[in-house]
């Protein structure tokens, strides 16, 4: 007769501490009895770490997304996040369109005494508030409302910087007034810059984050006409092939990286490579070869994923939020143009120029290139493919109620967008691919230890 006995082994499972509304159990333990005969012993340990990868993968799996769906409620707990559905995987959040939302925004400039005068609409007599209630909805799934408790769990003990022009400093203004939900930071520009109205720095003491932005409007070396006086019609330098240090001296230190240029490459710009003159943009020049923006713009982005391949303690992931195009009406920025609408383009009306297009291809392209070469070092790409998405709103800018921080004066504003607005939405979109990074790297990490 064959003789049968059993091994009883106890193990946890340990989920990371915004995994769980607060309350529930971060580790769970689970007993695992083994039968097996006398004649074919098993191999225990391979068993255990199977059906512990099994049971973590169907555990995780069995709460759907929609669970992300939270309020607005300062007093809102993080929730489950788990491996999107197979149905899921197939939505694409960034196609969609603008639907009213009459909640309205999750601030205000009385709840959030951060905005910046350039950004502050409402404080300076802005009339209209529609603007502030519409929401971005995916065709075929939901993108989760903004969480801050959530988000500060993730990037407890972390850092991050958005490095660019002052739309990705705008983007980081929204990001600080979404999280004052839940903490206020410390201004700690000081510590680390002179020039604290370019490059900021914020603290959060309670979740030991740092979160910075870096001003490199290029991304490359510059030089030439003083790009912080915001000249216009000095020839600027770009050294296409040589990284801006304003950026690359620290950006090893950070978790998380959002790139995003644009606009600067609409200037007179010299182009140099191995430090010698190769051509120029609107320069008027007869004895310089003329090259277009988008040479500028393509090797100003492969120049810096290079970097951040190539750093030898870099070890973050990175965003590229694709470009946003301005919205200037009856006229260029500096010829009178403005940008009045009230409400969202409609179908008929959003047609994005062909050279914006041009712009949004050029760097996916060089962000895909990127990705491939990251996958093989272990380091993470993500696209933030948000061009279209913006430009179905007109009505977001300042336009001329928003102060210049260069001067006490009101300009037409068609390029960065006012707080609270459209441009909050870019963060829910940041934290929607932070969660899924997340999982990705918690299912990396137990398929390791299977």
């Amino acid at each position: 007769m064959m003789m049968k006995t059993h091994f009883s082994s106890i193990f946890s499972i340990k989920f990371p501490p915004y995994f769980f509304p607060s309350g529930f159990p971060h580790t769970m333990n689970f007993q695992l009895i083994q039968f097996f005969t006398m004649e074919k012993t098993l191999d225990k340990t391979v068993s255990i770490k199977a059906f512990l990868l099994t049971l973590s993968l169907i555990f995780i799996s069995s709460i759907p997304l929609s669970l992300l769906k939270t309020s607005h409620s300062r007093f809102s707990l993080p929730l489950p996040f788990p491996f999107p559905s197979s149905s899921e995987k197939k939505c694409d959040v960034f196609t969609g369109k603008w639907v009213p939302y009459p909640q309205g925004p999750y601030y205000s400039n009385e709840t959030c005494r951060l905005i910046v005068d350039q950004q502050n609409c409402i404080k300076f007599g802005r009339p209209d508030t529609e603007f502030m209630k519409w929401r971005w909805k995916p065709h075929d799934c939901e993108l989760p409302l903004f969480d801050a408790a959530q988000f500060l769990e993730i990037v407890r003990g972390k850092s991050m910087a958005f490095v660019g022009d002052s739309v990705g400093r705008n983007q980081m203004e929204s990001l600080v007034c979404l999280l004052a939900h839940e903490a206020y930071p410390l201004d700690i520009s000081r510590n680390s810059s002179a020039d604290v109205n370019y490059f900021k720095r914020w603290f959060y003491a309670d979740y030991n984050f740092t979160l910075a932005a870096f001003w490199s409007p290029f991304l490359v070396k510059s030089g030439g006409a003083h790009i912080n006086g915001h000249s216009i019609n000095g020839l600027i330098s770009l050294y296409l092939d040589e990284p801006d240090e304003a950026w690359t001296n620290e950006i090893e230190k950070f978790d998380y990286v959002i790139v995003s240029v644009g606009q600067w490459f609409f200037r007179p710009l010299l182009f140099y490579e191995a430090g010698r003159l190769l051509g120029c943009h609107i320069c008027n020049q007869n004895n310089i070869t003329s090259f277009s923006k988008y040479y500028a713009y393509k090797m100003a982005f492969r120049t810096a994923f290079r970097t951040l391949l190539t750093l030898k303690n870099y070890t973050g992931v990175t965003f590229l939020r694709t470009f946003l195009a301005s919205h200037f009406e009856n006229g260029d920025w500096d010829k009178g143009g403005n940008c009045p609408r009230t409400k969202p383009f409609t179908s008929n009306e959003m047609k994005l120029q062909e050279f914006n297009k041009e712009f949004y291809w050029v760097q996916v392209e060089e962000l895909r290139e990127a990705e491939e070469k990251g996958k093989k070092i272990g380091l993470t790409f993500e696209l933030m493919n948000t061009t279209e998405i913006m430009w179905m709103r007109p009505d977001g800018h300042p336009n001329g109620y928003g102060h210049s921080m260069i001067k006490n004066a009101s300009v037409y504003d068609c390029v960065h967008w006012c707080l609270p607005g459209p441009i909050d939405t870019l963060n829910e979109f940041l934290l929607y691919l932070m969660k899924k990074e997340v999982l990705l790297q918690l299912k990396a990490k137990l398929m390791r230890n299977a």
